[in-house]
């Protein structure tokens, strides 16, 4: 049981994109939410008079701000998707609830959060916010949170970057980039329903190295590079699907 003196369910720290999507979404959950505070708030009772203190900060200010907070009764947790708990420092009671969705800004953060995924370790406190949200959790240890993160920098922000390619290509023939927007969306769409490497269409995989080669001598040199990595990434995923059907080559 909490302590009779607690008055929130959540203190944040960090008023940034995700303190701020956090702090809303909680308290339209029906949450007690204290803050987002700035990284100047008072932490001699940050610890104090709450169930949970969230430091949303960035990553290199999380160890130097957990190890300059008073002890006291709230479990002490990040939302870092690259981060272990060592950072945490002396507390107790620690834990990380990461959300793996993009928070461009507080109020369209905090409608992305409701039914996402949570990255989570530590107190079982942080599963706590994931029920409040209507999340889905998924444990990750310690050894293996870099690798995570960094699938979720492939997920998103580099999906962006190729995007980016996809503009910059279209632009040259003057085919605006809404015009790929629905393929792009209905590959997605597929990867969901059948996975990657049954979603794969196009000339990777048919097996068509003439169109792949005429691609690339056609794209101006400095995209030629992206191009071919990716296509590269189709043809591992055309090594798996021979695979498991027996390529009869």
């Amino acid at each position: 049981m909490p302590p009779a003196d607690v008055t929130f369910d959540a203190r944040i720290i960090g008023d940034g994109r995700a303190g701020g999507a956090l702090a809303l979404a909680l308290a339209d959950a029906g949450w007690r939410v204290d803050g987002p505070h700035g990284r100047g708030h008072d932490l001699a009772l940050a610890t104090t008079g709450t169930r949970l203190l969230l430091l949303a900060v960035p990553d290199g200010a999380i160890r130097e701000l957990a190890g300059a907070l008073a002890p006291g009764d709230a479990v002490v947790a990040h939302v870092a998707g690259a981060l272990g708990l060592d950072v945490l420092g002396p507390h107790s009671r620690v834990g990380s609830v990461h959300p793996l969705v993009a928070l461009p800004g507080a109020e369209l953060g905090a409608r992305r959060l409701r039914g996402a995924w949570f990255a989570t370790a530590g107190d079982p406190a942080v599963h706590e916010v994931v029920r409040a949200l209507d999340g889905r959790a998924v444990e990750v240890a310690d050894a293996d949170r870099t690798t995570y993160h960094a699938t979720a920098v492939v997920a998103a922000n580099h999906l962006v970057g190729l995007l980016g390619q996809v503009e910059r290509l279209a632009g040259s023939i003057g085919v605006p980039l809404e015009a790929y927007l629905d393929l792009a969306r209905g590959a997605l769409e597929d990867v969901a329903e059948l996975g990657p490497v049954d979603a794969l269409t196009g000339p990777v995989a048919r097996g068509d190295r003439e169109t792949v080669a005429r691609h690339l001598a056609a794209l101006p040199e400095d995209e030629r590079t992206l191009y071919a990595m990716l296509a590269g990434a189709a043809e591992r995923l055309v090594e798996q699907r021979d695979a498991v059907l027996g390529d009869p080559a």
